[in-house]
């Protein structure tokens, strides 16, 4: 193929609900443009978006994945994307790469979960949509009534391209609606057939109705369509494309990506109605030495700028980071600027990616989408550019992690290659972190869910050859008291030779000034010597990391050392240590002591329908609801409620809602805990 030019691409992602087809479209695709010369299946594992060992063993995506084709002398990029929920950062990670997306949906008369969330976040983000609907050879298949889910949904922006041909309720063919031809489903193909006389008519009304709405979209053909009641069939396509540009247009097609029916009608209008490059919303950046901001076009005559929107890290070949190019031209040999990290980087070799085939070519175009290798110091949302134009573009919006896990090595001694490995598949994957939890001390994987965390374990075996073990994380518990008590701390010691002695006498009372540990020297007359004074102090300081019920850290403790003995010559700074952690032993034991737990404070995003089962889920947890209103059509919930009762609430919540809730959550305080769940708490650490 020549040089490709932006005018010439198409950057789509496939997208839509787990298992309803979108590899098996992405199959298609590849094999009409004649990219592969054989159609793979996905339950044949040989598919060219599926790979991964994880992939091949689930018959289902769980990472992104691009090739290319083309169709009509244009380039079209093809970004396969996952469909489960815990993998929303790839969705997030490939909308950010194309300029539209394709919609699967399965022919089932429903709207799934996965593609209202879709759907929602293209209207949102201005993503210009189209949706296919997929098998409609099945058995029990509905085109129509998939269709009519659809515009129950989203009314007049579902656009009817395409009149279905039905036999026998299963769709066999299309009527075009602008071009009013007729066209009946062949292997591989369409072949040309007079428009059905049962079905004049309703082409004749759904073309109307396409007229009407593409009048809307302009001024001009407003004035045109109100002057002649007639809209070329050009006009009406670049109404449509108007329409999709803005939102208020989603062209509905059909057929089945399996048998490779309906696949090239959805190729012609990909290249007919589609954004090319330049055609695509511009992209906000800010100015790296300055707070200025602006917005890039596809140019290719301007200075480089790219950002990289997938990073894959493999333990033999290395780190490949997938690339779209906003302006300019990305080349082989040539040096770029980070200005993310503000590191240089050399450029070694550029490719085209097909699954996990790499093709090297010289170079990148302003509006394409590549690879490449061997950069140091470059990871997913980097901004790459030419060192004098020096901008960064947005971060791409991940979700933050809702799911916490201890994570563990299940072989002692592998400990730091559980986590060299994990921290290389973080570079892939930009919605978990490890870390260590500062109040626990455990190290945690904090991420989207069960599946992700359990599939990020497996990867680790497969690529790292070391094995992690996932365990419920500990809860940061805190104890204090809640009497004031006097307590006196001896320690003396004689075993021959220089001897031991201290004596001191201590306040215990809660209150501390910064809620934590306050100590407060009121000694008179030199009972206890000054050199002596900081011992005291800091025996108390150790002595409050462990909790006199349970050895969780002693909070809120006011403790004023008011009198005390010493020897001239058995004082010692480690007898008056010792003497300050007898005191407090048995002054908190009689001081009525506490456990404290951490309280966070939790929004909770649902549909309306789900708000009475999330109050009542809310109360069982010992919540507190505060308030509720209305963002965005959806019930905002906020509400109090302890860690311990919402480590699992990533999947409870997406089992209560079908996944259609949301929720974040942060640290609010910390609260007694009732005396039932503090004996079970007390009993679980005498184990």
């Amino acid at each position: 193929m020549d040089k490709i030019t932006a005018d010439k691409i198409r950057n789509i992602a496939i997208i839509g609900h787990s298992g309803e087809g979108k590899t098996s479209l992405a199959e298609a695709l590849l094999f009409n443009g004649k990219t592969i010369d054989r159609l793979g299946k996905v339950t044949d594992k040989n598919t060219v978006m599926d790979f991964e060992e994880q992939e091949l063993a689930r018959g289902c995506s769980i990472s992104l994945a691009c090739a290319y084709t083309y169709w009509n002398g244009v380039k079209i990029n093809v970004v396969d994307v996952p469909g489960f929920f815990d993998f929303e950062g790839e969705f997030a990670s490939a909308l950010r790469a194309v300029g539209s997306a394709v919609l699967v949906a399965d022919a089932n008369g429903q709207v799934s979960v996965g593609a209202e969330k879709a759907v929602d976040y293209c209207l949102k983000n201005q993503i210009p949509l189209m949706i296919f609907i997929n098998g409609i050879d099945k058995e029990n298949a509905n085109y129509l009534a998939t269709v009519e889910a659809f515009r129950a949904k989203y009314g007049k922006k579902i656009a009817t391209m395409h009149a279905p041909i039905l036999v026998d309720n299963k769709m066999k063919g299309y009527v075009s609606v602008i071009s009013g031809k007729a066209y009946k489903f062949m292997n591989g193909g369409r072949e040309e057939i007079p428009v059905p006389e049962n079905m004049k008519d309703e082409v004749a009304l759904f073309k109307d109705e396409l007229t009407e709405a593409a009048a809307e979209t302009s001024e001009a053909f407003l004035d045109k369509y109100l002057a002649n009641n007639w809209l070329s069939n050009e006009d009406l396509i670049v109404g449509v494309k108007n329409g999709l540009f803005a939102g208020d247009t989603i062209p509905v097609l059909g057929g089945s990506a399996t048998q490779n029916l309906g696949v090239i009608n959805l190729m012609h209008e990909i290249v007919d109605i589609l954004p090319s490059p330049e055609e695509r919303k511009p992209v906000h950046y800010t100015a790296v030495d300055s707070t200025e901001e602006g917005e890039a076009s596809c140019d290719v005559t301007l200075p480089l700028t790219a950002q990289v929107f997938k990073t894959v890290a493999d333990p033999f070949v290395g780190k490949l980071n997938m690339v779209r190019v906003f302006t300019g031209v990305l080349k082989s040999g040539m040096t770029v600027y980070n200005s993310t990290t503000g590191e240089k980087e050399r450029i070694n070799s550029v490719y085209l990616l097909k699954g996990k085939k790499q093709e090297a070519v010289s170079e990148l175009v302003a509006g394409d989408i590549g690879a490449v290798n061997k950069l140091n110091n470059t990871n997913t949302g980097d901004t790459l550019c030419e060192e004098g134009t020096k901008i960064k573009f947005d971060p791409i919006p991940f979700k933050a992690p809702v799911l916490t896990m201890a994570i563990t090595a299940a072989k002692s001694g592998e400990e730091d290659k559980v986590f060299q490995g994990l921290n290389r598949l973080s570079e892939e994957d930009k919605t978990f972190i490890v870390e260590k939890d500062k109040e626990t001390g455990e190290m945690v994987i904090r991420g989207q869910g069960e599946t992700q965390l359990e599939i990020l374990c497996k990867t680790l075996k497969s690529k790292f050859g070391c094995q992690a073990v996932l365990t419920e994380p500990k809860v940061a518990f805190r104890e204090t008291i809640t009497a004031t008590v006097e307590a006196e701390g001896k320690h003396k010691k004689q075993t021959g030779g220089a001897g031991q002695f201290g004596v001191v006498n201590i306040k215990f009372e809660p209150g501390a000034a910064d809620g934590e540990f306050e100590f407060v020297d009121a000694v008179v007359g030199g009972a206890v010597p000054k050199q002596f004074i900081p011992a005291v102090e800091k025996g108390l300081r150790e002595a409050i990391t462990k909790g006199v019920l349970a050895g969780y850290p002693m909070v809120n403790l006011k403790c004023t050392l008011f009198d005390g003995k010493y020897h001239p010559v058995d004082s010692k700074e480690v007898a008056f240590i010792s003497a300050a952690k007898l005191a407090y032993e048995e002054a908190c034991l009689k001081a009525k002591p506490v456990i404290l737990e951490p309280v966070y404070s939790y929004k909770v995003i649902v549909p309306d329908n789900y708000t009475g089962d999330i109050l009542g889920d809310m109360n069982k947890r010992r919540g507190r609801i505060l308030g509720m209103e209305t963002v965005d059509g959806l019930q905002e919930i906020s509400a109090e409620a302890p860690l311990i009762e919402m480590l699992k609430y990533a999947t409870d919540l997406r089992s209560m809602t079908q996944c259609r809730g949301a929720f974040t959550g942060e640290l609010l305080r910390y609260e007694e805990v009732p005396f039932a769940e503090q004996e079970k708490i007390i009993a679980a650490s005498k184990k």
